[in-house]
């Protein structure tokens, strides 16, 4: 086990800590790993909330692009320097190659450990190689995806977050020329403990149940999917929709790159039977507006390979219904996934109208996340840097 671990956090939106996934599971991790008495460092745009994880202050790229394409050479040198660190988790892969650099110039032996939060691709049921197109303005896409398999060349270790995640990283790699060998673990993100409730308390429908989608609306998320799937819903079913507005209030430059979460929200908003809300980036407000749902939705993202909201749902005893592809078909309990919109509806119509059927989900949802408390997962972590 490393004594000295520098985990370098890219921060997506320092303006709205509680919708980035990769800044919550830092604070989790990391206080986790003091627990376990490692010494640790965060190299990030803003400190997380335990005072025993030292902060190190870098620079917040301006956009995704540059977090991807522009790494801070001269910084990374310099924190390694100040650290000394016997092993760095990179949670930008594509960083891995630049902190791999700044270890040499540093002079500075440690093992380097890249966390794949994100991937800019996935695969469709043909196999066939898809690129996120949240990652292809300007035709950037391929450019971003080499990146990414340049980062896992130059890790000792990939981590990532599911089965799914590991069979298209490894498959991905592999037809670009790079072995992973042993490299690959599945290492699961951590559930957030503050959102976490016996499933007794879940509140069981009578005949009327209220679903909560907790994703982020851009359109690359399957939010036109979604939008469709509302309607059939809260038309032909027992069933009322809360969305959660997650993102809130953007800067003008990421709404000119997208625009398509302020489109969504506001046609969803236009709809009978769907309310937007927001957390207001609180976190028990958050906890509070998950506990009054009765059920969650998964994103109908074509290439899903984990989701935090989803987790969020289950530790609050939700049963999350999702669609039959990527990381839900291997996660989400059978009687959820659906294959069609029909199939969704006669699963959420069941969800509130039959008692055991819901109470017997509620209690499969909460369990499926028992093994993710930080503790464990922090555990995960560290064996597989050994």
């Amino acid at each position: 086990m490393p004594e000295r671990l520098l985990y370098l956090l890219n921060v997506s939106n320092p303006g709205h800590l509680s919708a980035d996934s990769g800044f919550t599971f830092a604070e989790l991790l990391t206080s986790a790993w003091a627990d376990a008495g490692v010494e640790v460092t965060v190299g990030a745009p803003v400190p997380v909330g335990d005072e025993r994880v030292r902060f190190v202050a870098t620079a917040s790229p301006a956009t995704k692009y540059r977090a991807r394409l522009a790494p801070d050479l001269d910084g990374l040198a310099s924190v390694v320097r100040e650290v000394r660190p016997q092993a760095v988790v990179v949670n930008q892969i594509e960083a891995a190659p630049a902190v791999r650099a700044a270890l040499v110039e540093a002079g500075v032996d440690a093992l380097v450990a890249g966390y794949c939060h994100y991937l800019p691709f996935s695969f469709d049921n043909g196999e066939r190689l898809c690129l996120d197109p949240s990652l292809d303005d300007g035709g950037l896409g391929r450019s971003i995806l080499l990146a990414f398999v340049g980062g896992l060349a130059a890790c000792d270790r990939v981590l990532v977050h599911s089965a799914t995640a590991a069979s298209w990283t490894s498959t991905v790699a592999a037809r670009m020329g790079v072995d992973l060998g042993e490299k690959l673990h599945v290492v699961p993100a951590p559930r957030d403990e503050r959102l976490v409730r016996d499933p007794s308390d879940a509140l069981v429908p009578d005949g009327i149940a209220t679903g909560v989608y907790n994703h982020r609306l851009y359109a690359h998320y399957g939010t036109r999917e979604f939008t469709d799937l509302a309607r059939r819903l809260t038309a032909g079913s027992p069933v009322r929709l809360t969305v959660l507005d997650l993102l809130g209030d953007r800067s003008p430059e990421r709404i000119r790159l997208d625009s398509s979460p302020e489109r969504f929200r506001a046609e969803l908003a236009s709809l009978d039977g769907v309310m937007v809300d927001s957390d207001r980036g609180d976190r028990l407000r958050y906890r509070e507006l998950l506990a009054g749902a009765h059920f969650g939705l998964a994103p109908l993202r074509p290439g899903c390979p984990w989701s935090m909201s989803v987790i969020d749902c289950q530790g609050m005893g939700l049963p999350v219904v999702g669609p039959r592809t990527g990381w839900p078909a291997e996660h989400i309990a059978d009687d959820l996934l659906f294959d069609t919109p029909d199939d969704a509806v006669r699963i959420v119509t069941r969800l509130a109208t039959d008692p055991a059927f819901y109470l017997a989900q509620a209690k499969q949802a909460h369990d499926s996340t028992a093994l993710l408390s930080p503790a464990l997962v922090a555990a995960r972590y560290l064996e597989a840097l050994r």
